[in-house]
Order: structure tokens, then sequence, then C-alpha cells
């Protein structure tokens, strides 16, 4: 069979090549692809919200756990463009396993993308009512006050996306650029600051704080538990593949997005540990308080600064959480678009080529409504959904992972898209088993401790459902259950 290479001038051919026809307006560039990337990721969010559990578990010794991350998920980062280059389709997971394995592996790694999706939206947009919005306006947490106004914040969101798919990424453009420069300035600022005034201690790098250091690097001591500060923040950067249809040159742009997304979170993030734990004048009072970050910039900048800083961490989580259910929206539309889900015929609609597909961004929304009535009573709701949320990309990104290397030997798919089956060259032993050794220390992270049973519940217990999903489309849907995704009249 001749294979014809698509150029980066055949944007408009990529998708009748895999069996599909173009449904979306290809607007992301370059930065609107790594923005996205990013934006999910979002260092303010993932540092903002997990500090606290670094300070208590690893002392202020824990932010040097940070660039074993950020070296173990760029390693994933790789091989997850290398998939993407291959495959430039939304869906990601779920449209490469469906190829390159079967289609059955292809709809579980596409229900744990699922899963994940619609927890982290929830972890993400509670996160930003608990621990940024009510400090700012001065209001009192209780668990219902939070759990009214994530709703309000689902809604707000889901209501852009379907708007317009072009206003969305401004939106998201904008937080990003807005993210950086006011993290980058407060880094600096809160180290100057902290010298002049006499607060800042560098012996705080190396501290263990309140936490013994007998044990520290015992296993899954308080240093290997700390890893969890950068673990639960540098996810989601493979959200950028999942809007490839909407990506100019797919196949070139994503995998850069990817990789240069972690690597800038990991040099930004690196640098404003390192002010923060500069920063603190005193670890006890900082470790105690729910909300720590923002405690060392009132006691080093003051009030006034705390404010504008809550302001701009609300825009930053808001944007993560809007990129978030765009993802997700995404990939509900991919799988329905090949009858792999209940309600196809609804889901998969796509009114209008500038906007999202409005029933799976409805569904999306609906779904983090639910999640998050549900856990309205939960006293320690956050904490299980952020653990849930990280769990759940770990295993996923094992999956994808093994995927690659079962598969690195067809290579119909790589060349339809004009890429190399080996895109790493002599590196592909190292950067493959580099990737395997770092997820397998995540998920026994992850697993091993008993503080996270009701996190794993909650993560079998998505699983269960899906279960029950499968079971129903094999009975209902059992051409589309062993027909290869585009070939589905």
């Amino acid at each position: 069979m001749q294979v014809t290479t698509i150029t980066e001038h055949d944007d408009d051919a990529i998708l009748p090549r895999f069996g599909y026809r173009q449904q979306f307006v290809r607007s992301l560039r370059h930065f609107e692809s790594f923005a996205v990337a990013f934006s999910f990721i979002s260092i303010t969010t993932g540092i903002f919200t997990t500090f606290a559990f670094a300070l208590a578990t690893g002392g202020p010794r824990a932010i040097w756990t940070w660039p074993i991350v950020i070296v173990g998920q760029t390693l994933v980062a790789l091989v997850y463009g290398a998939l993407a280059a291959r495959v430039p389709l939304s869906g990601y997971s779920y449209q490469w396993a469906s190829r390159l394995a079967n289609v059955h592996v292809g709809w579980w790694l596409g229900w744990m993308s699922f899963a994940f999706l619609s927890i982290v939206t929830v972890s993400v947009d509670y996160g930003l009512v608990q621990v940024a919005f009510q400090p700012l306006i001065g209001q009192t947490y209780t668990p219902t006050s939070a759990a009214l106004e994530t709703l309000v914040v689902l809604a707000l969101q889901a209501a852009l996306i379907i708007w317009s798919t072009r206003i969305t990424t401004r939106v998201n453009n904008t937080a990003v650029a807005t993210e950086l420069i006011g993290i980058i300035g407060l880094t600096l600022l809160l180290i100057v600051v902290a010298a002049i005034r006499g607060l800042g201690h560098w012996s705080n790098l190396t501290s263990t704080g309140t936490v013994p250091a007998i044990g520290y690097y015992a296993w899954l001591g308080p240093f290997m538990l700390a890893t969890l500060l950068g673990a639960y923040t540098i996810v989601g950067f493979e959200s950028a593949s999942n809007l490839a249809e909407e990506t100019q040159q797919p196949h070139r742009v994503i995998p850069k997005a990817m990789v240069r997304a972690v690597l800038a979170s990991g040099v930004v993030g690196m640098a404003f540990l390192i002010a923060l734990a500069y920063s603190i004048s005193d670890i006890p009072a900082a470790t105690k308080s729910t909300a720590p970050v923002a405690f060392i910039v009132n006691d080093v900048l003051g009030g006034v600064v705390q404010k504008i800083f809550l302001i701009f961490v609300v825009v930053s989580i808001f944007a993560c959480g809007l990129i978030i259910m765009v993802t997700n929206g995404r990939l509900i539309f991919s799988m329905t678009r090949d009858r792999r889900l209940p309600g196809h015929q609804l889901l998969s609609h796509v009114p209008r080529a500038t906007a999202g597909p409005t029933w799976a961004t409805v569904l999306a929304a609906v779904l983090g409504g639910i999640i998050t009535l549900v856990l309205r009573t939960h006293a320690g709701a956050l904490g299980t959904l952020f653990t849930a949320s990280t769990i759940m990309p770990a295993l996923l990104y094992t999956g994808t992972v093994l995927l690659y290397v079962f598969t690195s030997g067809r290579r119909g798919t790589s060349e339809a898209v004009g890429t190399h089956s080996r895109p790493f060259g002599k590196w592909e032993i190292p950067v493959i088993a580099g990737a395997l050794i770092w997820l397998a220390y995540e998920l026994c992270i992850l697993i091993g401790p008993k503080e996270f049973r009701d996190a794993q519940y909650y993560v079998l217990g998505a699983l269960g459902v899906g279960l029950v999903f499968y079971v129903v489309q094999l009975i209902t849907e059992p051409r589309a259950m062993r027909t290869e995704p585009g070939q589905e009249p």
C-alpha cells in the first residue's frame, strides 16, 4: 500500500487519513498549544494548594523533590510527544491505544482519562474557591459555601467553552502570561524584601522543619512522600495533544509544546519554591497554616501584596480548570464520535466549528457538579480529590508508556504523518527506562501509604463504574466496540 506523507501544509489532509472529517477550526499555534499545556499544569495552582502538604510532610527541605518530578515527567512527555506526532487526533490515549493496540485497550485508557479529567476539574475549581477566592474576599470556609461557589465556577467555564474556542484560548493565553509575569515577579520580590528585612534564612532550604530528621529518607518516609508536591502539580501537559484537531501542524507543534510546558513549569516553579522556603521567618507557624503560601507572602510583603497575589492566583486557577474542562469535552467528543459511550448521537455534535462540542462540555460540567455535591460534607474533600487526580494520571501515563514500548515497531501510522518510528534514536532505551522507573516510584508513593486509602477507593470506584459502561457498550454497540476508530459509518 502506498503511504502519502503529510507535510506541514497539509493540515486538512490529516483527518481524512484517519477516517474523520474536519469539524473544528485550526486556530491554535505554537504559543496557544504551549499555553494549554502550561495552564493545565499551572504551577500556581499546584504549589498554592499543596505547599501545606509538603511542609507538614517533609518540611522546607521537601522542595528538593521537585527536580525529580520534572526529570521524570519530561521523559513521559517525550513519549507522549512521539505518540502525538504519530496520531495527531483529539482523544489522545484513547486514539493512540485503539489504533496501536486494539479498541478495548483504547476504550479503557479513554475511560481512565475521562475519569481523571472529571475528578481533576472539581479538585482544581474546589481548590480555587477554598484556598484563593474565599480568602481573597474574607469569607469563612464551609463545605456548603465552597460547594455552591464551585458549581458557579463550573457553569461559567462551560458557558465560555461553548461560546467560543477562540475566546477561551485568548482568556487562557492572558492567564498564562499573567501567571508567568506574576510568579516571576513575586519570586524576585520575596527574596529581595525578605533579605532587606532580615526575614530570610538560607538554612531553611535544608531544614526538615517540624518533621523529625531521623528516618527522613526511609522507604515511604518524609522525603519520598514530599515528592507529591511536584507529582500533584506536573500533570496535564498532555492536554495539548487532546486539541490536536484544532492545532496547526499538530505533529510538529504539540510534542514541543508538551515538553516546553513541563520544563518551563519546572524552572519557574523551582525558583518560586526556593523563594518561599527562604522567606519563611517562622517555620512552625507556616506549617500550621492552611494556606502557607499566602501566609508567607503576607508576612514578608504585607496584606496589600497578598491580596494582589490572590487575585492572580484566582485567575490562574480559573484558567487551569477551564482548560481541564476543554480537554474533557474533547475526549468525550472523540469517544462518542466512534460510538464508544452512551448518548453518542448527542455528545458528538459540534454545532459550530469555532466552538467546543456543546453537549460533551455540558456533560463534563454536570459530572463535575455531581462530584462536588457528593463530596459536599467530606471534610477532607480537597486532599482526597487531589490524591485521586494524581493516582489516575500516573496509571494512565504508565499504561501509555507501556503501549509505546509494545507498539514501537508498528510503522504504518507514523509514516502517515511523516515521523520516524524511533524518534529518540540511540536515546530510546534511556528515555523509556527512565520514564518507567519514575512512574513505578510515583505509584509506590501513591499506593503504599494508608493515608491515601480514600483516594484509592475513589479510583477503584471510577474503574468499577467504567466496567459497567464497558459491558453496556459491548451489548448495545457490539459493532462499534470491535471496529477501529474512524471506520464506523
